[in-house]
């Protein structure tokens, strides 16, 4: 659908065949499509893919002891402790059995409710 769009507005912008008197309307003219191209694509895809990154490290930055997560790998468990120095997080998943994860390999917080 979008290379659709985007194919009829480059045969829009750059024109069909060119006439006797298109040819001193070189320049930024022929560049304008791919210009357009760009933007297009920086608001669809570029901007709303760094906005979710940026969420996410945000709220891997701010887990702490008692929040339940669930990892990219789809482990459900609680934070039962934090070390700091290397970054990581102790994981309960249930009574008597702990993991180590990454804090980058959590992928959500469980909200509560």
């Amino acid at each position: 659908m979008l290379m659709h769009m985007l194919f009829t507005l480059v045969l829009l912008m750059g024109g069909g065949g060119g006439g006797e008197g298109e040819q001193g309307s070189g320049g930024l003219m022929s560049f304008l499509p791919f210009i357009l191209i760009f933007v297009i694509i920086y608001f669809l895809m570029i901007r709303p893919q760094a906005k979710r990154q940026k969420e996410q490290r945000k709220m891997i930055q701010e887990l702490k002891q008692g929040d339940e997560i669930v990892t990219i790998g789809g482990l459900h468990g609680t934070i039962a402790g934090i070390r700091d120095q290397d970054n990581t997080l102790i994981v309960k998943l249930n009574e008597g059995n702990k993991v180590i994860v990454d804090r980058s390999a959590v992928n959500r917080k469980v909200q509560a409710g």
